[in-house]
């Protein structure tokens, strides 16, 4: 079956939705989520929304901030415009409805701080930011007959129309799976927009949901596409550390309200480590946690908020509040466990300041992208920024009816003899190898002999599962494998390029930053990862 798009999204995250309202307005647009419309890592944002909004603040200060924490690769014009259209972006949700956190019996936003920042400038709804921003972007694309999401659908890979004999390179859609009915159907646009997300599960200690396994990133560098500092993985410093808790993130908000970072003997370490003490950088404390764990032998550390209002801790944070509880951990009156987990992916689809691929008719927005602004690492709560402002610019960018691409003559999706599986095994081991490798040889610390068994590793599992997808019928399961084990692949790459330690990215062999290696890294198919400055 072929669905022609005006515009064709991948992904129901701030993102995408963003885009959607905004594109809707010249042009009917087509969502595509691989589970439900509420299932992405912008649901699970806790902490909140970074923008100039006091009168006491600056977009001078926001923008220092940024660059600050992006270790010396955050581009200064990408920084500049998102930190300069962040209020706008704000103002547009609260007229769509989104109600954030306000000061107690007053009509002025409860302004909070994060670690990074230099003033109180994060915009929050209590502890469950994303999930508020996704309920009100959602309801207002679900008001517009001009926006159509379809649920349960799984992109296999971008239609790039050069591999089909066409005079020039273009992306022109999608092949879709459809999980339904397991068929896969051509969905073509005269622009497709990625905003599917980023990568956590090809880690095996993640807070991300389990739907972020790179699709985005893989399709696109299959396709073609320029990829950019996959070696920068932020691994946010705390996730609730429980047998019985799954991808549970206890945000850095509570370290900015003055929660304590200390060992199982009750001793604070941050100031050790960072004249920030706990509201360093989150590399920075990610690090420290490392080194702590290592050092004691701990399991765990323990964030501690209990020398503060037992009333105001429940009532600022009454969302992990509660999942503490129902593990039996009252984070009023205990220090909860945490341990550090995959968070957010700084690298990904390189974009340029309206949200341009190196492919024609490929845009990409949100986390799935290498935009300039993270650089090295990211500053808190940038990340629904980015999410808002690009989604929005490049709607505006595709107003232009001269960046549309009308598609031509596309196959249909060919099984070829490919048979349903009988060996699900193999892709269920293949998963939890890549995973628990990329943890322990890819992790918070790396080093060049930990990087080359990864690297050994991975080529070995891509030949098996390229072997087995293109012996069975496609399932959702094997192309998430399939994508995390490409990912996985662009991340060692890159890590192994950069021979120096900056933000995110540690090396024990080169543990100084260089001069030398200020640059961004870029890969595609076909060209090994370099440094381009």
């Amino acid at each position: 079956m072929r669905v022609d798009c005006d515009f064709l999204v991948i992904g129901t995250g701030v993102a995408g939705l963003t885009f959607a309202l905004e594109a809707s307005k010249h042009a009917e647009v087509t969502i595509l989520t691989k589970r439900s419309r509420t299932d992405s890592a912008t649901n699970w944002a806790q902490g909140g929304i970074a923008a100039v909004l006091h009168p006491d603040d600056t977009f001078e200060a926001h923008v220092k901030d940024t660059l600050g924490t992006g270790g010396g690769l955050s581009h200064p014009a990408a920084v500049e415009m998102v930190v300069r259209d962040g209020p706008a972006r704000i103002r547009e949700l609260m007229e769509i409805g989104a109600r954030f956190s306000h000061r107690e019996g007053k009509d002025e936003l409860d302004l909070t701080m994060e670690g990074g920042h230099s003033a109180r400038r994060v915009v929050h709804a209590g502890d469950i930011t994303g999930r508020e921003v996704q309920r009100a972007l959602l309801a207002a694309v679900e008001e517009n007959p001009r926006v159509r999401i379809v649920e349960d659908h799984m992109a296999v890979d971008l239609i790039e129309q050069s591999r089909f004999g066409a005079p020039r390179r273009q992306v022109v859609g999608a092949y879709v799976l459809d999980e339904s009915t397991g068929e896969v159907h051509t969905y073509t646009a005269k622009a497709t927009v990625l905003a599917a997300g980023g990568a956590g599960k090809v880690y095996l200690y993640t807070s991300n949901p389990d739907i972020a396994s790179g699709d985005g990133v893989a399709m696109a560098y299959r396709a073609g596409a320029q990829i950019g500092n996959m070696e920068f993985f932020q691994f946010h410093p705390t996730s609730l550390f429980h047998p019985k808790a799954k991808s549970f993130l206890i945000s850095e908000a509570l370290r900015g309200e003055g929660g304590i970072l200390r060992r199982a003997d009750g001793t604070a370490f941050m100031e050790k480590h960072h004249a920030m003490k706990d509201l360093a950088p989150r590399d920075v404390v990610a690090r420290a946690i490392d080194y702590e764990m290592k050092r004691s032998g701990d399991d765990c550390v323990y964030l501690d908020m209990t020398h503060l209002s037992a009333s105001f801790v429940a009532e600022r944070f009454p969302n992990i509040h509660g999942e503490c509880l129902k593990f039996g951990i009252d984070m009023t009156q205990q220090p909860i466990p945490v341990v550090p987990a995959a968070h957010y992916m700084c690298g990904g689809v390189v974009v340029d300041l309206e949200g341009r691929t190196s492919l024609p008719g490929l845009w990409a927005i949100g986390e799935v992208t290498c935009s300039g602004l993270h650089g090295a690492n990211r500053l808190a709560s940038n990340s629904l920024l980015e999410g808002l402002v690009y989604g929005h610019r490049v709607a505006r960018a595709l107003a232009d009816k001269r960046e549309h691409m009308a598609p031509g003559d596309v196959p249909a999706w060919d099984v070829g003899s490919a048979v349903p599986s009988d060996e699900a095994v193999v892709v269920s081991q293949n998963w939890d190898e890549l995973r628990r490798f990329m943890w322990n040889y890819v992790g918070i610390v790396r080093g060049d002999k930990r990087l080359t068994r990864a690297a050994r590793r991975i080529a070995l599992l891509k030949e098996e599962i390229r072997e087995y997808y293109w012996a069975h019928l496609v399932t959702r399961d094997l192309l998430e494998l399939r994508n995390i084990a490409d990912v996985a692949d662009l991340i060692v790459q890159c890590a192994l390029v950069r021979k120096e330690s900056r933000g995110l990215h540690y090396t024990l062999d080169y543990p100084e930053t260089s001069d030398a290696f200020a640059a961004d890294t870029v890969v595609e198919r076909g060209v090994p990862a370099h440094l381009r400055r």
